[in-house]
C-alpha cells in the first residue's frame, strides 16, 4: 500500500551536513505507486526528489516538497542465468544485494568499502570502488526502468533507447525515478585481502605495478607522514579463512571506537591533529584473509566525517597526491585523517568522473564538527588543476561553466533532462544551481 505522510520534520543525511523539512514523504511499494506520486506532484506542482541511505554529502537529494523513498522497494525481481543478469528493485541497498545475490550463485564484480548505499543511489551518483580493470557501479548495468516526469514507464538498454540508457546509468534523479535495474554479474567468488604499511614513497613508486598486477588495488596516504596503508585484492581458491566474529570486534573497535575517540580528542584539540595522524599510521594493522567477494569489499563505517572526492587521469595519482601532501604541510592543516586512493577504469556514462579516461579517484576527508573549508578549498584547487571532475555524491563547489570544460557530454545530458523533465518536477535549488536549470515550475 502506498504511505504518503504529510509533515515537516527535518530530514538529515549521513554525514548530517544536509538537512530539510520535505511537506511530503512518500514510501511507494509498486511501480504503479510511483506513476500516482509523480502524476499528482505534477499536477499540484511539487517537486520530487528520491531519498537512498542519504550516504551522498552534497545537497542531491534536498527538498521541501516531496522526499520519495524506494525503500519499500527491494528485492530480486528476475534472475537470467543465460545471460548471467539480475534484475533488482532500485531500492534493495548493497549489502542485503550481495547476499540475495550469493544465495543465487552470483555475485557483483565490484563494489566500494561501504554497502549502506541503494542500487538506484549507487548508481545515480557513480559509486565506485577500485581497480584499473573494473568500472564503476554503473558500468554493471546493463539495463532499467524508469518513471519519467509525464509518469510514463520506460525501459531502456544499450540496444533499446542507447542515450537514453547512458545518460540515466549516472543521471542524479534527474531523468526520472528508477524502479527496476538489470546488473551484469558473474558466479560467486573468494578474495584475498591483505593489508600493509610501507614508506609512501615506495608505494608511489610501485604504483604501475601495484594497480596491473593486482585485481583491486586501493592505498591511503597519512598526513605528516612518510606511511601508506596498501591493500590488495586478488582471487583465490582458498576457503573461507576469517573469522567472522573476531574480525568485526577488531574493526569496530580499530576502526571505528578508538579511531572515534582519536577524532574527538582531534575535534578538541586540533593541534593533535599530527601526532594522531603519525600515531594512525604507525598502527595500520597487517591483514591477511579470505572470504567470498560481497563479505570483504565493505567495512563499517561509524565515523562520522566530511567528504571531497574527485577524479583526474590515472596517470597523474602520484603527482597529485604529492601535491595534497605538500599543500597539507605548507599550510599546517589541521587534519588526521588519511587521504583514499583508488583506481576505476575508463567508461562511456555522460556524466561519469571516469567518462573517456582511466581514472585515479582521490579523496579528502574531514571529521565531522572540525573546520573542513580552508582544507577541501586547497584540495579542490589542485585537483582541479590537473583537470578534476566532482564525485557527485560528494562535497565539491564546480558550477556549471566549469562542468562543461571537463564533461564533454553535458550538454547532451542536460538536452535530454529537458526533453523529459521541461517543468523540471525532478530539480532541487542546489541542481538547478549547478547546472544552470531554470524550471517554470
Amino acid at each position: 500500500m502506498l504511505t504518503l505522510s504529510q509533515q515537516t520534520k527535518l530530514w538529515k543525511n549521513w554525514a548530517g551536513n544536509v538537512q530539510s523539512r520535505p511537506q511530503q514523504v512518500a514510501l511507494p511499494e509498486s511501480v504503479e505507486d510511483v506513476v500516482s506520486i509523480v502524476n499528482d506532484c505534477r499536477r499540484t506542482g511539487k517537486h520530487i526528489r528520491v531519498v537512498g541511505s542519504g550516504h551522498s554529502f552534497s545537497r542531491l537529494v534536498q527538498t521541501d516538497d516531496c522526499l520519495l523513498s524506494l525503500e519499500r522497494l527491494q528485492g530480486v525481481y528476475a534472475v537470467d542465468s543465460d545471460q548471467h543478469t539480475v534484475e533488482v528493485w532500485a531500492g534493495t541497498n548493497l549489502k542485503d544485494l550481495g547476499q540475495l545475490l550469493y544465495e543465487h550463485g552470483y555475485s557483483q564484480e565490484n563494489l566500494g568499502d561501504i554497502n549502506a548505499q541503494s542500487i538506484a543511489g549507487a548508481v545515480s551518483t557513480g559509486t565506485h570502488g577500485t581497480g584499473i580493470r573494473f568500472g564503476s557501479i554503473s558500468t554493471q548495468v546493463v539495463g532499467m526502468t524508469v518513471v519519467t516526469a509525464a509518469g510514463e514507464v520506460l525501459e531502456c538498454s544499450e540496444g533499446q533507447q542507447p542515450d537514453l540508457f547512458r545518460a540515466l546509468q549516472v543521471s542524479l534523479g534527474l531523468l526520472g525515478i528508477l524502479v527496476r535495474i538489470r546488473l551484469r554479474v558473474v558466479p560467486t567468488y573468494r578474495l584475498r585481502y591483505r593489508s600493509v604499511r610501507m614508506p609512501l614513497n615506495e608505494c608511489l613508486a610501485s604504483l604501475d605495478a601495484f594497480r596491473e598486477d593486482h585485481r583491486h588495488f586501493e592505498f591511503y596516504a597519512f598526513p605528516y607522514s612518510n606511511t601508506a596503508q596498501v591493500k590488495f585484492m586478488d582471487e583465490t581458491t582458498e576457503l573461507t579463512n576469517v573469522n567472522q566474529t573476531w574480525s568485526y570486534v577488531k574493526k569496530m573497535v580499530m576502526e571505528n571506537a578508538v579511531f572515534w575517540l582519536l577524532s574527538e580528542s582531534c575535534r578538541l584539540i586540533p593541534s593533535l591533529c599530527k601526532p594522531v595522524s603519525r600515531l594512525s599510521a604507525q598502527a595500520v594493522p597487517t591483514v591477511d584473509e579470505s572470504g567470498y567477494s560481497h563479505r570483504l569489499f565493505a567495512t563499517p563505517r561509524l565515523v562520522r566525517f566530511y567528504e571531497m572526492e574527485y577524479s583526474v587521469p590515472a596517470e597523474k595519482m602520484k603527482d597529485v597526491v604529492e601535491e595534497l601532501l605538500q599543500a597539507i604541510e605548507q599550510d599546517q592543516f589541521a587534519v588526521h585523517f588519511p587521504i583514499e586512493c583508488r583506481y576505476v577504469k575508463q567508461d562511456d556514462i555522460w556524466l561519469s568522473p571516469a567518462h573517456g579516461r582511466d581514472s585515479a579517484f582521490i579523496a579528502v576527508h574531514m571529521y565531522k564538527g572540525m573546520q573542513h573549508q580552508p582544507y577541501f578549498e586547497r584540495m579542490e584547487s589542485i585537483f582541479q588543476r590537473h583537470g578534476g571532475r566532482p564525485h557527485w555524491g560528494k562535497m565539491h563547489t564546480m558550477k556549471s561553466d566549469q562542468l562543461h570544460l571537463v564533461l564533454p557530454h553535458l550538454a547532451d545530458f542536460l538536452a535530454l533532462r529537458s526533453q523529459l523533465d521541461p517543468d523540471g518536477l525532478f530539480v532541487n535549488p542546489f541542481l538547478s544551481e549547478l547546472f544552470g536549470i531554470s524550471p517554470r515550475r
